[in-house]
């Protein structure tokens, strides 16, 4: 009876579920599906409930979300079995077979067996368990006894305490997301704004006695009837996505993750626009919709909460005037008539400019925030070209303090996107170039944030360079707007720097700066990525390349103002982009260009010998003799010098002064002076595929190689030089450096046949967004050498596989620039060699470039 049972209720389950689902395909309707998958599982249990047979005084309880009424496909179903007291062995035996009913069903059963004082005992041990049962509702059995339970926990419930725990639970967990709705893969459920937000303050209230439902809400007057509609809107949008990706993943999935955002924008119908590097996705076009509803929720909670605090801890109001317009309230801002935004529309920005002025304020009242939120759409054409409110825009800029805080605000609020419409095109904008962890608007923020930073003495020992920087810049708030304006075209097609100028120029003639400011302005949108292109691919011992980089910025306040930016842009893309050895390559850059524009000639021969000045002061110091290096350094071209910093000339000169006429490798390796990772010089008699067979043991050993100098000495000998990173180094570096001195040193004793590159993984990144790999190989300016370079997916075993290509070429590489760029890289590597005389050669070698770094 029990297997005939088990198979009826599982042919039903299945049926069921197979004509929801084809329902929801048809018509899209996700509270449908909700609610008719728990009504097939509703009919399924009671059925089951029966047939165990147990006691009359025991009841069946749907709690959690179930117990809402709501189950997503792939969702638990979350039951508890109300006894009247502790169940005698047959009740127990009836029980067990059950809960093994259930799951052999294939319902995902998340069950408790309680009397009522055991769940009394449990939700007041236990938030999450008072959470659940706040939803209870009962499916079959005593509902007498189950409402017993519910007038002894409402009883038991205290609305404070309640309202204290969840508020503390939910900042944890918007913690655990980074306290940000604009993730890029974000957690529909859970992540801030979702739809975890959504249902804490329904518990909040319930909890309290205030509504049960958004309609009930907005007839107590906590909030008003479009907002209640809005809140809907948005929590329909959500359990919808929510939907499509349990049917999508065949399982319970709620993170809109890069894998999947393509498919589910596809369900929705959404589609591709534009081609080639003007087409934006289906899926950006999804998660801008999401963010939207994200932010909308984000802030229609903030206000909520503020209003249901207030009903639950209410204090006496101690109003103090700040203007006609506004009144310190408790420590919060509040308006002083409710129509102060309509009467008196400039008020929407002198609000934020009376909170960067008076630090003490905490907050907005719920009631301002609210007609701010409402009232947003009065910041029309002739808002911004009113000279006052221009003028208030620029004081928020130009505050000492809480900039940062006050554009955040505005950004929250909507505020900010329609003062500046074109950020209001780029909020919740996505960025597929694999290096941008944050949409648009966010990562604009992050980099006003950063640079902001710059200016503050708690901060000072974060960049110490750069605050020394800023500390001494005039106008500081000119750095803010560049930053506020960088990216502000991005998505519009075409050259967003230019753009972005165009926009920069435009905001500034109508905000009545001098064209001094106005040039700076301009000139930092426009070249916001020059500086990182310069250090980062191109050669700094060039005195040519050096010249071309002072003669575009001109002079040291536009030096400073741009190396300010760039720290502060790179930072802001993604915590993996940013390193050491970026941070020297633009100090060095920095630094370079100082002298250039301070009049200081950069020759070659005040370089070489500065250099060796330097380096020769720190062999004084490890105790050489005057003349113990010149041996060696005969050997050394201007190359050289020219390549390497006076501490790594002195380094590598102490350990091979006296063995440079070495017959057996030499292999030295040391913790990098810029303070992250391990810096390795290798020298030993040239051979054709060295760099490759270098290349090869890094790889086996998962090193990343940021940086590789590759020098010929005049007697044949190659010194190369790398600088490379793992995550391990800092744990163990000693014990590293030992073995890979004599792993390397070994390897290059007794060579091999290279191995096969190895293919290596792509991220799921990566793979979800692959670039397009690119060659490029053109000659240098003078003519001598050839630059070559490289973009694709980064990979273990990337640069082995260009350099096995570059070995069958017999090609001679001088020097390699790596740049990864979260999950891409674009290397940059100065060749020469007798294949690269004629084109049919170099067309082949790019051919089979292509060939090896595509995956």
């Amino acid at each position: 009876m029990q297997k005939e049972l088990r198979e009826q209720l599982k042919r039903q389950l299945k049926a069921d579920r197979q004509v929801v689902i084809a329902g929801f395909r048809e018509d899209g309707k996700p509270e449908k599906l909700l609610r008719s998958l728990r009504q097939s599982v509703d009919a399924v249990l009671t059925t089951a409930w029966h047939h165990a047979r147990l006691p009359a005084n025991t009841a069946l309880v749907g709690v959690g979300g179930y117990g809402r009424g709501e189950l997503f496909p792939y969702s638990d179903v979350d039951l508890l079995i109300l006894l009247e007291s502790a169940p005698d062995a047959p009740t127990t035996e009836k029980l067990e077979e059950l809960v093994q009913l259930l799951w052999d069903l294939g319902l995902e059963i998340g069950h408790s067996i309680r009397t009522v004082d055991e769940c009394l005992s449990e939700s007041a041990a236990d938030i999450t368990v008072q959470t659940s049962l706040l939803e209870a509702r009962v499916i079959c059995g005593d509902e007498a006894l189950f409402a017993e339970l519910q007038v002894r926990y409402d009883a038991a419930m205290d609305p404070r305490a309640f309202f204290h725990a969840k508020m503390l639970e939910m900042k944890q967990r918007h913690a655990k997301y980074e306290d940000t709705a604009f993730s890029l893969e974000p957690n529909c459920k859970e992540s801030p704004g979702g739809l975890r937000d959504l249902q804490v303050i329904l518990w909040m209230v319930k909890a309290a006695g205030l509504a049960n439902s958004w309609r009930t809400l907005a007839t107590s007057g906590l909030i008003t009837q479009t907002e209640a509609k809005q809140l809907m809107e948005k929590e329909r949008a959500f359990k919808d996505i929510r939907v499509r990706l349990h049917l999508h993943a065949k399982r319970r999935e709620d993170r809109l993750v890069f894998d999947v955002q393509t498919a589910i924008a596809e369900s929705l119908g959404l589609t591709a626009t534009g081609s080639g590097v003007h087409m934006r996705r289906a899926s950006e076009y999804l998660m801008q919709r999401y963010y939207w509803a994200a932010k909308t929720v984000t802030q229609l909670n903030t206000i909520l909460i503020q209003n249901i605090e207030e009903r639950l801890f209410p204090k006496a109001d101690v109003a103090v005037p700040i203007n006609a317009r506004f009144n310190d309230l408790n420590g919060l801002i509040d308006m002083a008539d409710d129509d102060t935004f309509v009467a008196t529309p400039s008020a929407m920005l002198e609000i934020f400019v009376l909170m960067t002025e008076r630090p003490a304020l905490k907050g907005m009242t719920s009631r301002t925030m609210r007609a701010l939120w409402h009232e947003r759409f009065l910041i029309d054409a002739p808002f911004r070209a009113d000279p006052l409110n221009r003028a208030l825009f620029l004081r928020i800029l130009q505050a000492p303090v809480g900039i940062i805080h006050a554009l955040r605000r505005m950004n929250d609020l909507s505020i900010l996107g329609r003062y500046l419409p074109n950020f209001r095109k780029i909020v919740g904008q996505m960025q597929h170039d694999l290096f941008h962890v944050y949409t648009v608007d966010q990562h604009i923020l992050m980099v006003v944030r950063n640079m902001r930073r710059f200016s503050m003495a708690e901060h000072a020992h974060e960049y110490p360079f750069c605050s020394q920087l800023m500390a001494n810049f005039p106008q500081p708030w000119l750095l803010y707007l560049a930053a506020l304006f960088h990216d502000i075209a991005k998505g519009r097609g075409g050259d967003h720097s230019k753009l972005g100028m165009a926009d920069t120029e435009q905001f500034c003639r109508e905000h009545g700066m001098s064209d001094e400011e106005t040039e700076l302005a301009v000139f930092l949108v426009e070249n916001h990525l020059t500086m990182s292109q310069v250090a980062q691919k191109q050669d700094l011992s060039d005195p040519d390349v050096i010249a071309a980089f002072a003669k575009t910025v001109g002079d040291e306040r536009h030096l400073t103002a741009l190396y300010l930016l760039t720290v502060a842009d790179i930072r802001g893309t993604s915590p993996k982009v940013w390193n050491a050895w970026k941070a020297k390559l633009l100090e060095d850059l920095y630094r370079i260009t100082l002298r250039v524009l301070g009049g200081e000639p950069h020759s070659a021969d005040n370089e070489l010998r500065n250099r060796q000045q330097e380096a020769l002061a720190t062999l004084r110091l490890y105790g050489l003799a005057p003349d113990a290096h010149e041996p060696f350094w005969k050997q050394l071209d201007v190359a050289y010098f020219l390549r390497h910093d006076a501490s790594d000339i002195a380094w590598q000169t102490r350990a091979l002064y006296e063995r440079f006429n070495s017959e057996q490798p030499v292999v030295k390796c040391r913790l990098a002076p810029i303070g992250e990772g391990l810096q390795i010089a290798v020298y030993i008699k040239d051979q054709p595929d060295l760099f490759a067979r270098i290349c090869s043991y890094f790889d086996r050993k998962n090193f990343s190689i940021l940086d590789a100098k590759i020098h010929t000495t005049r007697h044949g000998y190659a010194l190369d030089t790398f600088l490379v990173t793992e995550q391990s180094f800092a744990n163990s570096y000693r014990d590293i450096i030992s073995l890979i001195e004599h792993e390397l040193c070994g390897l290059l004793t007794r060579p091999e046949a290279l191995p096969a590159p190895n293919q290596g993984r792509l991220s799921r990144l990566s793979r979800t967004f692959p670039i397009q790999p690119t060659v490029d190989l053109r000659p240098d300016e003078r003519g001598q050498y050839y630059l070559l370079s490289v973009a694709a997916n980064d990979r273990t075993g990337l640069l082995y596989s260009i350099a096995n290509v570059l070995t069958r070429y017999k090609i001679n590489l001088h020097t390699a620039k790596v740049m990864t760029l979260g999950e891409r890289v674009e290397d940059v590597f100065l060749i020469d060699g007798a294949a690269l005389n004629n084109a049919r050669n170099q067309l082949q070698l790019e051919t089979d470039l292509l060939e090896a770094i595509k995956v």
